[in-house]
C-alpha cells in the first residue's frame, strides 16, 4: 500500500479537513528568531474514505522538456547564495520557551549571565522541560543542529470559520506527549538527509563528479520556530504556520504516525516558503505561478473526484467534500503545498530506492522500488507537468531525481 494509503486508512476515525488563513491579531505572540515571510496559514486536516488517484492521459515529456531549461537556469544563479539568518539571541528564546509566561526573561532567572552561553542555553530547555529530561533533550537537539526553537504557542482564541472559534492554549510535548518530540526530531534528521541528496543532484555537483553544488538554498526548513499548543475541546486545527513559525497542536488529528507528522510539517514550512518567494507586487508565490492552472482545473471539473483525481498531488479526500488539494476555501496554496509534498515524496522514494534483487533473507528490510511512470505526479496531464516543473525550479534548484515519463 501507499504510504498515501496507509495514512488515509490511519485517519479514517477523524472528522473534517478545512484550512484557513487567518491568526488572531490579538495573540501576542514573542517574535521569531527569523524574518517573517507574510501571512500564516493553518491546517487541520482529517480524511474520509477515497479511491486512490490515478493519473489519467498519456505520459507525455513536457516536465522533462521543460526541466533542462529550467535547471540551466537554476545553475546560472549558482553565485547568488542567501544571506545568513541571524542567531536567535538568549533573550529571543527564552521568550520563544516561555511565552505563556508573563515576563519570560524573568523565567529564564534560572539561567544567570555568568554561566557560559552554551550551557545556559542548555539551562533554559532545562527549565522550560523540567520534571522530563529527555523531552529537555529532544528541543535542545531541535537547537544546536537546526536552530529550531521549539517552546509554547501563547494563549488565544481563534476564528476557525465554520468550525467556530477555537480556545489554543500552550502546551508541552512531555510525558505521554513526547512522541510529538521525538517525532519532529526525526523529521529533521529526514530533511538534513534528504536536502543533502537533493545537493548531490544539482547539475553543478553532477558535473563535478557528485561534490555539493555551492547554489541558493532556495527551501528553507531551518531555522524555524516551534510552538507547541493544545486546542480545546477540538482537534483542529493539526498545525498553523505564520512569521517562520510553526504552532503544533498536541491533540492534533493529523499526528498518529511518524510518517503523518514528518509530511505535515514538511507542507507547514512551504506555506512559510510561499510567502517568502512573492513575485513583485504580489503576495505569495503559488497565487501567481500556479493561480491559472489551479483555476482551469477547478473550472473544468468543480469539486468532482473522478475528474479531480488525475490532477490532485494527494489522494486525502475531505469527508462530506473533495480531495483536500482541490477542497473550496482552501484555494491554490492548499494545491501548491500539497505538490511540495509530493515532489519530496516521490524525490524522497527516487532517491532512496534500492535494486529490486537485493536478498531480504538475513532480515533486511525489503527493498522499495521507485515510482512507476504511472505513479509520477508529472507523468499525468499536461498541468501535472508544468506545475511540477515551476515547483521544482522555484524552491528545489531544478533537481528532479525522478525518471523521465518514458522511463
Amino acid at each position: 500500500m501507499s504510504f498515501s494509503g496507509v495514512l488515509r486508512a490511519a485517519l479514517l476515525c477523524s472528522l473534517v479537513v478545512a484550512c484557513s488563513s487567518q491568526r488572531p491579531a490579538e495573540t501576542n505572540a514573542a517574535a521569531p528568531p527569523a524574518p517573517s515571510p507574510g501571512a500564516p496559514a493553518t491546517k487541520d486536516a482529517a480524511e474520509a474514505p477515497g479511491g486512490e488517484p490515478s493519473p489519467a492521459g498519456a505520459a507525455g515529456t513536457a516536465a522533462d522538456a521543460a526541466g533542462s531549461a529550467g535547471s540551466a537556469g537554476v545553475a546560472a544563479s549558482a553565485a547568488d547564495e542567501e544571506p545568513p539568518i541571524p542567531e536567535p539571541s538568549f533573550d529571543e528564546v527564552a521568550r520563544v520557551l516561555f511565552a505563556d509566561r508573563a515576563s519570560p526573561t524573568t523565567a529564564a532567572a534560572a539561567c544567570p549571565s555568568s554561566t557560559p552561553p552554551d550551557a545556559r542555553v542548555r539551562c533554559l530547555f532545562d527549565e522550560r522541560y523540567r520534571g522530563d529530561a529527555k523531552s529537555a533533550s529532544l528541543a535542545h537537539e531541535l537547537f544546536v543542529r537546526w536552530r529550531v526553537v521549539a517552546g509554547v504557542e501563547v494563549a488565544h482564541t481563534m476564528n476557525g470559520g465554520y468550525r467556530g472559534m477555537i480556545r489554543i492554549e500552550p502546551a508541552l510535548p512531555i510525558g505521554a506527549e513526547r512522541k510529538h518530540i521525538e517525532w519532529i526530531v526525526s523529521a529533521m534528521h529526514d530533511f538534513e538527509a534528504f536536502f543533502a541528496e537533493l545537493d548531490r543532484h544539482h547539475p553543478v555537483a553532477e558535473a563535478a563528479g557528485g561534490a555539493p553544488a555551492s547554489r541558493p538554498k532556495r527551501y528553507r526548513w531551518k531555522p524555524v520556530t516551534l510552538r507547541f499548543m493544545r486546542s480545546v475541546a477540538a482537534r483542529t486545527p493539526s498545525a498553523y504556520a505564520h512569521d517562520w513559525t510553526v504552532a503544533w497542536n498536541l491533540a492534533g488529528s493529523l499526528h498518529r504516525s511518524a510518517d503523518a507528522v514528518r509530511e505535515t510539517l514538511f507542507h507547514e514550512m512551504f506555506h512559510l516558503n510561499d510567502y517568502a518567494h512573492p513575485p513583485p507586487g504580489g503576495e505569495a508565490w503559488s497565487f501567481h505561478a500556479l493561480g491559472a492552472t489551479f483555476d482551469a482545473i477547478v473550472k473544468r471539473c468543480g469539486t468532482a473526484i473522478p475528474c479531480l483525481g488525475p490532477y490532485s498531488p494527494n489522494d486525502t479526500i475531505v469527508r462530506g467534500g473533495t480531495y483536500y488539494s482541490f477542497q473550496p476555501g482552501n484555494g491554490v496554496r492548499e494545491y501548491a503545498a500539497e505538490l511540495a509534498v509530493r515532489y519530496y515524496r516521490e524525490q524522497r522514494e527516487q532517491l532512496r530506492a534500492r535494486p529490486q534483487t537485493e536478498s531480504t533473507s538475513s532480515g533486511a528490510s525489503p527493498a522499495r522500488a521507485a515510482p512507476s511512470a504511472r505513479g509520477r505526479f508529472k507523468c499525468g496531464p499536461p498541468e501535472n507537468a508544468r506545475a511540477w516543473t515551476l515547483m521544482r525550479d522555484e524552491f528545489f534548484g531544478g533537481v528532479d531525481a525522478v525518471p523521465p515519463c518514458g522511463s
